[in-house]
């Protein structure tokens, strides 16, 4: 049996669209986290994830090269440093690693780009 669970998101405004370079990504503070977020153009996308590389445990994730990836067009940001990719949509590491990192929802409204935190 499989049971569906709700689960409670607060929205923090975290930017303007503006903000955020065609095809690249910033970095906000959300919640004493640092996330990066990205705004994939090409795909006409948003994403957020850590911007903690997991490899040598450095905050550079929104200074990544963002692409896509694989016969499903995966959309995937690469460490700027380490070249590890990983997926923008399960935080899973491309390149075989073990290593995964967060992700969260992403929401444009108004201008405004929020990044969904799980309410505890």
């Amino acid at each position: 049996m499989e049971l569906d669970v709700l689960v409670a998101v607060d929205w923090v405004a975290v930017c303007k669209t503006t903000d955020v370079p065609r095809d690249g990504g910033v970095c906000a503070l959300v919640n004493g986290e640092q996330v990066a977020i990205f705004n994939f153009t090409r795909r006409g996308e948003w994403y957020a994830t850590q911007n903690l590389c997991p490899h040598k445990q450095q905050m550079v994730l929104s200074r990544g090269m963002i692409g896509s990836t694989g016969d499903t067009c995966e959309p995937k940001v690469a460490c700027p440093f380490h070249k590890r990719t990983f997926s923008l949509i399960t935080g899973e590491c491309l390149n075989g690693d073990e290593c995964q990192i967060k992700t969260y929802p992403v929401k444009v409204e108004g201008g405004e780009v929020y990044v969904g935190v799980i309410n505890t």
